[in-house]
């Protein structure tokens, strides 16, 4: 059996990079019309795949290396599973995946990525709600020890 605190460290390194993600999102949605929608959907999308993995984690659940947020919610228990639609869950897995690279896609309109963030948001409320408060908490910076600027 793991270590209870490993796995806390694990749950607050996959919390800390789905708060850049948002972070990210919500600070790129500023731009309004300048804004590159499919990086923000991107990262809505990523915010609530980190979340999830977190959650599968604290649940000791086996997932598999994807983007496709249907198969990791189908890991966890029914009754810790994020509220997303099965249309939200493919359109979300499709910000991580089609729409990444170039090809044959539609522009992603501001509302849609809006409603993205919003996703994210509540995705994050749910899941925060089931992991234990410490795995919330900010990890302190890396040291610098060793990396020099000029």
């Amino acid at each position: 059996m793991p270590d209870p605190n490993d796995v806390l460290l694990v749950i607050q390194q996959w919390v800390q990079k789905a708060e850049n993600d948002l972070q990210t999102a919500t600070h790129t949605l500023l731009l309004e019309e300048d804004c590159p929608t499919d990086t923000v959907c991107f990262h809505a999308q990523q915010c609530i795949e980190k979340y999830i993995k977190a959650l599968l984690v604290l649940h000791a659940s086996e997932f598999p290396r994807t983007h496709n947020l249907g198969v990791l919610i189908a890991c966890l228990p029914q009754q810790t599973r994020p509220r997303l639609t099965p249309e939200e869950q493919e359109r979300l897995t499709d910000y991580a995946t089609t729409t990444r690279y170039p090809g044959d896609y539609e522009p992603i309109p501001l509302a849609e990525a809006r409603l993205a963030v919003r996703l994210a948001r509540r995705a994050r409320r749910e899941v925060r709600k089931q992991l234990p408060r410490r795995a919330t908490l900010r990890l302190p910076p890396r040291s610098r020890r060793g990396s020099r600027i000029g």
